[in-house]
This record gives structure tokens, C-alpha cells and sequence, in this order.
């Protein structure tokens, strides 16, 4: 109906509820002003954030906000909710048209919901830009509702009313409370109601820095995650995993000891390994390590880094540039990018509870909808007996796509006939678990007279599960096809990947490989990958060229925004400072969703920083200064954007220095956190500074995941200044010495830690 002008609804309920539909639509490139541009990619016109979006508007009607008669307002929200502040951006979205009070406001995660199709997928940093036009029409139907309530009350005009902080007030002073108001504006029937969106000049809440609403019950301990909820009858329950990735059990030969072991209620056999129940986790780690299993074969055995290497050199789709006559000069380059972990802080878990006649799950899910669908094909059961209740999770970094831990519970739930409260232990989570799949990138670009005339990238990957679908169970399973598998992963790759730079003709390909691998979307998918290998190519241009990498990059972008955050990170950082010998800065951009973010990192390679003692740990280069400034169009709530920034410029440092897995003879050889070296509190840069920049458009773009890349890319070409030599594998310290005694893979777990005073340093 407009930019501002909407149609909601007030459906029909004993107090006020109000439904929204529809969303906003894609934001068109800016135009090319290089001297060769390039034409739009894709992405540029159409991207993966813009397919989610629209494929949630047919729905956007079902997700409905009620008014309490204690003046609250309710709000299930379809999406999960695994750290990254969704649930309070979403209540600023509410207060904002509603004009409530943001602590008045109660947003809760919906149970699986399959009537809304597509619009229950969490991913694609697509929750805030899909639900921010469908929450503000409710709320502001809701407003709208209530003000024509209390003009009955009053027997005013609404013209004369004034709604603020949930209270509204007459021109003679009167005053009532939404609350009190609540049954009153209630309706019998659905109703369509046309509402206009406040304007952003009117903004209060949305656009101001605000602490997340959990926050008070996550330092206190009142949040409530998955293995906090007390489920009558789920006792802890681990399962024994093979040796090698996907091994399968041939026989237990302890079955009768171990049932037999203190606290043990049950053992059996599943199809991931033999599953024990006991009273506590810890009699559960002591009953896995006791189990005798002759195991046999998995996925992936004998497989290791230089196998799957081989695969993927074999698998690389050509580059088609014709050799280059004595004019033009080429940079030619090939990436290597090892297998890294999807590992949260919270591991894999969920409880279940499955009768005869139905099933109820409780897990963290990004795709509950999918999750309720298989489990109930797999128990035999029709959908609509399996509840899936989404909650809390201790981060995500694409494995909660998955539903691996919900399925497994009720597997083991269904064969013991007892609810289980299902955890992997973290040794699972490293060897058993989600990874990022391991890929090459093979980049050709050529130069004549300082112009970049073509751009080659032949990003070749182990295949990426994208069993999740687009959140329901058809999508799911056309990504499972033999023939669809590429087909789905090649339609993710040209939907998410963007240049920033006009490169000439420019060509970006993906081809994949071995689909026996557990993988997942972790955190930008294919980005940081393909990012980092572009970027390092584009220092090499710009020495090529005789040119300044800032300010070869600046001439080469095609939009005004990504200049503009390029153009702040040199300025706040000080690009091109004098620094010692061993030091350097690099600088890099990463487009994606409707959304840019510059970087500029400092590092130091010096012997005495790269060769720090650390028990227990790799040291290596420490990144001593990050700067990033991010434009995401509208920022709703600016501090949480800061957040979410602080840990993807982590996670891009991580996987750029230290961050990965070796693969050897079918496994995995790391086991733990103390094993996988993630960024640590000794190699974070000690300046860090996030700049979010003015809004720039009405409308949020996505920023979830949107600094991995630009980070890992900025520190690769620190990396490359300091020391002189391009990284072309990463993580760099990945040929390294392992810096640690893998552990065995029988027992798949180690013992429970008796020494923990001895470690707390």
C-alpha cells in the first residue's frame, strides 16, 4: 500500500491480538564508475537474503503479538535465538510502534510451527530483515486497536489521544493503561486494518544502543538452555561414538557389565553408536569408556588432509583466460582452507521424550520445522504429534541448522522407551560433529596499463550440508539429491557471494566434492574462504599496479557505502603509519546482504611475539589492533550490531592464524577446546574499534555473520606485509607441530578432569 502504508490484522481472541504481513523488498546496486566495470553479479541484484525474506512473506499474517491485562506484550518469536540478540531487537521493534516501555515487552522462541513454511528458518543473518516490517505493522495495529478503545472509553475523538510508555491519555487529562485496555480493544472476529509505520525521524527505541533483555539472567544463571529444563523422568544420557567419522557398531561385547555399572539405567545400540542412561553425566562418562565395541567402517576412512587436498585439486573447474601476450601481466594463485570447527560453546544436546503415540522435543533449533518433520517420518508418527519446543542456545556458528542431537535423543528415547536428556560430550562435538568443509580456491586475474581487465576464482569445496533446507521438509530433501546437492550448494554460492570491486569480466564458479563428511554453514558459509583468497589477489594487483592498497581498492569499488566505510577504518586506523620491521596493516571489504563492513588490522610477526610460551597453547602472531566500521543500512539496536562484530573480527583472526583441524587416518585429531586453538585472551588485539556507521537506508541489511570475512581477509594481508610471503594455506600454523598429544579415539572420550585447580592459571 506505500513505503509507510501497510495492511494488518486484529484476529479474533479474548484479549487484543494482532497479526502483519508483508516485508521490504531488494535494494538495487549502485552503479559501476571504473574505468573496466564489471557487470552485477547475482548477488548484487538478487541475494540469499533476499530469497529468505521473500519466501517468508506468504506467512508473515501467522506471526501474531498479544496485548496482556497486565499491560504486557507477548510476542513468540519464529526464529532461535543463540546468542545473538535477536530476541532483543525484536522487543525494540515492538516497544518502538507500540510506544511501550522495552521492559514491558515479552518475547519468547516459537515451538515448531510447519503452517509457516518458510518463515522458521534462522540463518542467512535474514531474522531482523525479515520480521522488521511484519513486527511493526502488529505493533502499530496493536497501537491503533487501542487507541480506538480508549477513545470509546473516554468518548473522544482518537485525534485528541496521546499514547505513550503503555499508557494513554485524553485531552482533558484522563488516563488508561494498555492493560486496562486489553479486553476492551479485543475483537470477535478477524479484522484487516491499515496502519502507517512510524517514519524513522520519529525513532525513540530503534536506532539507540540497548543491553540485551537476557542479559541479567545470563551472568545470574536464570537463563534457561536446553540441559537447565528439569523434564520429568530425562535422565542423562552420552552415547559411545565410533573410531573413525560415521563408523557403525558391529557388536558390544560388555553389554551385561555395563548395565550393571553404579547409576546406569539403560544401554542400547543406535544408529550413531551405543547410547548409556544414568543417573548423572559423569556415570555416563565412566559407562562410554567402559563399553567394548568392535566397530565397523565409517565415511571417511584412511582419509586425511592430503587425500581430500588431492580430491579437491582434481575436482577444480578450469580457468578459461587464454595465456597472456607481453602487454598483460596476470596474478595467479591457489588457496588451500582447512576443515575448522563448528563447535559452540554449548555442546550438542536436547531431551526428548517419545511415547507410542507421540513425541516432544526440546533442543536449540534454527530449523525446528524440519526437525519435527524428519524426527516424525523417522518414529513412524505424523507430524502433528511430535512437539518441538526451540529453545536457548549457546551459540550456533551454523550447526544448530541442524536438528543432530534432537533426532538422536529420539532415537534413543523410542528404543529405551524412557525420556532422555541427550548431551555429546566435547570430544564428540570435534570428531563427530559439524565441520567447515576443507576447499581451495584457484585465482586468476590479469593487468594491462594499471587496469584490471579479468577475475578468475575456481572456489572448489567437500560438499556443504545444506540439509536444512530452506526450513521445511521439501527443500530439505531436494538439497539431499544426488543431482540436486550442486545444484542447491551453486544456488547458495551465487546468492551470497559478492565482489565489492570492478575487476573486468569477472567469473566466480564453485565445484564440490565428497559428501561423506559431516558439514554445516558455519558461520558466512563460503565467504570468509572466498573473501580472504580475492583480497590477497587484490594486494597483489595493487603492487602490481604500482598502487597503494587502500587506495587501489577505493578506486576500484562500485558503491558509495563501501567507500565510505573504507574510507573510516584509513582514517581511525592511520593507514599507511610507520611501523617496525615484523609489523604491518592490512585492509579489506566484504559486502553482504544489503550491508558492508571495512577492516584494518594490525599484527605482529616478531620472534619474541611469535615465539611467546604458553602452557597448554599456540602463541604465533598476535593481531594487536582491529578497526571496523559497518554499515548495515538501519542498525536497530547499535549495541548488539558492536557484539556481533567483536565475535566475527575473533573468529576471522582464528580461522586466518591458528583455528583448524587435522585430519588423519578417518578422524579428526583434535578433541578439545584445549586442543583447538581458537582466538584466546593472549592473541585478541588489544585495541578494538567498532564504528557503526549512520543509517544510510530505512531498512536493516543482514550483520550476523558479516565481519568474519573482511576480518580474516584484513589479517591474511597484514599477515603478508609483515612477513613478506602470502599465506596461501590456512590456518597458517596448520603444518605446524601440532602443539598438543591428540587424544585417543578408544575410549572416544577422556576421563573426567580430576586436576582442575591444577589448570586455573
Amino acid at each position: 500500500m506505500g513505503r509507510r502504508r501497510f495492511l494488518g490484522y486484529v484476529l479474533a481472541g479474548t484479549t487484543l491480538t494482532v497479526a502483519a504481513q508483508l516485508g521490504e523488498s531488494a535494494l538495487a546496486p549502485s552503479e559501476a564508475a571504473a574505468a573496466v566495470p564489471s557487470l552485477p553479479e547475482p548477488s548484487e541484484l538478487y541475494d540469499l537474503n533476499d530469497l529468505l525474506t521473500d519466501a517468508a512473506l506468504p506467512t508473515a499474517n501467522l506471526i501474531s503479538i498479544t496485548i496482556g491485562t497486565d499491560g504486557t506484550a507477548s510476542f513468540a518469536l519464529p526464529r532461535a535465538e543463540v546468542g545473538q540478540g535477536v530476541t532483543t531487537s525484536s522487543a525494540m521493534l515492538i516497544a518502538e510502534e507500540l510506544d511501550i516501555p522495552l521492559d514491558k515487552v515479552r518475547v519468547t522462541l516459537a515451538d515448531a510451527r510447519p503452517e509457516l513454511l518458510f518463515n522458521q528458518l534462522t540463518g542467512g543473518s535474514n531474522t531482523t530483515v525479515s520480521t522488521f516490517t511484519p513486527i511493526r505493522v502488529a505493533a502499530a495495529v496493536a497501537r491503533g486497536r487501542l487507541l480506538e478503545a480508549a477513545a470509546a472509553e473516554f468518548g473522544e475523538a482518537v485525534s485528541g489521544l496521546t499514547a505513550h510508555a503503555g499508557v494513554i491519555t485524553s485531552a482533558g487529562g484522563s488516563s488508561i493503561t494498555y492493560g486496562e485496555l486489553a479486553v476492551k480493544a479485543a475483537a470477535l472476529t478477524t479484522q484487516p486494518v491499515p496502519v502507517t509505520l512510524k517514519p524513522p525521524s520519529q525513532f525513540e527505541v530503534i536506532g539507540s544502543p540497548q543491553s540485551r533483555i537476557d542479559a541479567l539472567d545470563a551472568v545470574t544463571g536464570r537463563k534457561q538452555f536446553a540441559m537447565d529444563l528439569d523434564i520429568p523422568g530425562a535422565l542423562p544420557t552420552m552415547v559411545c561414538r565410533p573410531p573413525t567419522i560415521n563408523g557403525t557398531v558391529r557388536s558390544v561385547q560388555n553389554l551385561a557389565e555395563v548395565r550393571a555399572m553404579p547409576g546406569i539405567t539403560g544401554v542400547a545400540t543406535v544408529s550413531t553408536g551405543v547410547a548409556v542412561r544414568g543417573r548423572t553425566f559423569g556415570q555416563c562418562i565412566d559407562a562410554v569408556r567402559a563399553l567394548q565395541v568392535t566397530w565397523g567402517p565409517g565415511t571417511e576412512d584412511g582419509a586425511s588432509d592430503a587425500t581430500v587436498l588431492k580430491e579437491l585439486h582434481n575436482a577444480e573447474l578450469p580457468l578459461v583466460v587464454p595465456p597472456l601476450d607481453l602487454l598483460t601481466k596476470a596474478v595467479d594463485a591457489r588457496f588451500t582452507f582447512h576443515f575448522a570447527s563448528n563447535s559452540a560453546l554449548e555442546p550438542n544436546c536436547a531431551i526428548a521424550d517419545v511415547r507410542a503415540d507421540r513425541a516432544e522435543i526440546w533442543a536449540s533449533l534454527k530449523s525446528p520445522i524440519v526437525a519435527q518433520e524428519a524426527i516424525a517420518a523417522e518414529l513412524g508418527l505424523p507430524p502433528s504429534a511430535v512437539t518441538v519446543h526451540v529453545t536457548q542456545g549457546g551459540g550456533s556458528f551454523g550447526r544448530r541448522l541442524f536438528h543432530d542431537a534432537a533426532r538422536e535423543a529420539a532415537e534413543i528415547s523410542k528404543v529405551m522407551g524412557v525420556p532422555v536428556k541427550l548431551m555429546w560430550h566435547r570430544t564428540d562435538d570435534f570428531r563427530q560433529g559439524r565441520v567447515h568443509p576443507m576447499s581451495t580456491s584457484r585465482v586468476r586475474a590479469t593487468y594491462a596499463l594499471g587496469n584490471v581487465l579479468t577475475y578468475e576464482q575456481r572456489h572448489t569445496s567437500v560438499a556443504t550440508d545444506f540439509g536444512h533446507g530452506l526450513g521445511e521438509i521439501i527443500t530439505s530433501l531436494a538439497a539431499k539429491l544426488p543431482v540436486g546437492g550442486l545444484g542447491f550448494s551453486e544456488t547458495i554460492f551465487e546468492l551470497s557471494q559478492q565482489t565489492p570491486y570492478n575487476l573486468g569480466v569477472t567469473t566466480q564458479l564453485l565445484s564440490e566434492v565428497d559428501k561423506g563428511f559431516n558439514t554445516g554453514s558455519m558461520r558466512n558459509i563460503y565467504s570468509p574462504n572466498v573473501r580472504c583468497a580475492q583480497e590477497l589477489v587484490v594486494d597483489r594487483l595493487a603492487a602490481g599496479t604500482g598502487r597503494d592498497p587502500y587506495e587501489f581498492r577505493r578506486g576500484l569499488l562500485k558503491d558509495d557505502r563501501a567507500r565510505a566505510v573504507l574510507d573510516k577504518v584509513a582514517q581511525v586506523g592511520s593507514w599507511g603509519r610507520a611501523m617496525p620491521a615484523g609489523t604491518a596493516q592490512g585492509i579489506a571489504l566484504h559486502p553482504e546482504y544489503h550491508a558492508f563492513v571495512a577492516v584494518l588490522a594490525e599484527i605482529d610477526c616478531r620472534p619474541q611475539t611469535t615465539g611467546r610460551q604458553i602452557p597448554d597453547a599456540y602463541a604465533g602472531p598476535r593481531v594487536t589492533k582491529v578497526v571496523c566500521a559497518v554499515d548495515v543500512g538501519l542498525a536497530v539496536n547499535p549495541r548488539g550490531l558492536e557484539a556481533q562484530m567483536m565475535g566475527g573480527i575473533m573468529d576471522g583472526i582464528a580461522i586466518t592464524l591458528s583455528s583448524g583441524l587435522h585430519l588423519k587416518d578417518g578422524h579428526f585429531l583434535e578433541g578439545s577446546w584445549d586442543e583447538y586453538f581458537y582466538t584466546r585472551q593472549w592473541n585478541t588485539p588489544p585495541e578494538l574499534q567498532i564504528i557503526v556507521m549512520p543509517p544510510t537506508t530505512s531498512t536493516p541489511g543482514g550483520a550476523g555473520e558479516l565481519a568474519v570475512a573482511g576480518a580474516m581477509a584484513a589479517v591474511a594481508c597484514a599477515y603478508t606485509r609483515a612477513t613478506g610471503t602470502m599465506p596461501t594455506s590456512f590456518p597458517i600454523n596448520h603444518d605446524g607441530p601440532l602443539g598438543f598429544d591428540p587424544l585417543p579415539t578408544v575410549p572416544p572420550i577422556p576421563a573426567s578432569p580430576t586436576d582442575g585447580l591444577s589448570r586455573a592459571y
